[in-house]
């Protein structure tokens, strides 16, 4: 989920949508964490930045999906999509004229209303495909937010006045998503200390943990107590005088003693 506040949609319209093409488009949408659905704020902005994305998009060449099958079950989803009331397909790429598994874009809009009424809309279209979601008040906005399933991302563009407004949707999505972006686009990850690439169920089977960066070793340890045992019987780790020489926790002072 991408969400969109008024004041930088005022003021960055254009330079958003650009950066939100990029991203839905980015390896022909298959990253893990392609925006798939835009909430913004009803009005003529909101309009404007429709049909800006809707021009990207309808001007990108399909692109390599990853195998025939997620291609073809790509271009299912579009075309059920498509299909459904209440929502309008705004744009769509060229179908492909080169040899390969390809697939072509695809823009979607729809009212808040219509999109708190068929919870389908958010369920995930793997490809260069997204969904802008216009909100007709803040209360719409907050209350698509607290029906968000888990999601590895959750990105909002805003003002610092904004942020201020919108202080409880930011609190919403904390418990919604495992790295919340500011300002930016969730497509790629920088591996380091800090990335979380986690998140609530369905994102992960445990949004405790993160896949990415240097607390991904906590996903795949098991914690194991070795309770009175001699010390050449203990793994090496544990021995006293830290054969292996590593850093380790000594009643919680960290040593290599």
């Amino acid at each position: 989920p991408v969400f969109l506040l008024p004041g930088a949609l005022a003021a960055r319209r254009e330079q958003i949508a650009e950066g939100l093409h990029g991203s839905v488009t980015l390896g022909a949408g298959q990253f893990c964490t392609k925006p798939g659905m835009v909430f913004v704020p009803a009005g003529v902005e909101a309009g404007n930045f429709a049909k800006s994305l809707a021009r990207r998009m309808a001007e990108t060449a399909p692109q390599v999906m990853l195998t025939p099958q997620i291609q073809s079950n790509y271009a299912n989803h579009v075309a059920a999509r498509a299909k459904q009331p209440n929502i309008s397909l705004e744009a769509q790429g060229a179908a492909a004229s080169e040899p390969g598994v390809r697939g072509a874009t695809a823009l979607f809009t729809a009212n808040a209303s219509d999109f708190l009424r068929q919870p389908d809309l958010a369920a995930e279209v793997f490809g260069p495909e997204t969904l802008v979601v216009s909100c007709g008040n803040r209360e719409e906005m907050l209350e698509i937010a607290r029906g968000l399933h888990g999601h590895l991302t959750a990105t909002v563009h805003g003002t610092e006045e904004d942020l201020r407004e919108y202080r409880d949707l930011i609190e919403i999505l904390e418990q919604k998503a495992g790295r919340l972006v500011f300002n930016g686009f969730p497509t790629g990850v920088e591996v380091g200390h800090a990335i979380v690439h986690g998140g609530p169920y369905p994102a992960t089977s445990d949004g405790q943990s993160t896949s990415v960066g240097t607390q991904a070793i906590y996903r795949f340890a098991r914690p194991v107590c070795f309770q009175n045992f001699p010390n050449d019987v203990l793994p090496a780790e544990l021995r006293d005088g830290n054969p292996l020489g590593i850093r380790r926790l000594m009643d919680g002072a960290p040593t290599k003693d």
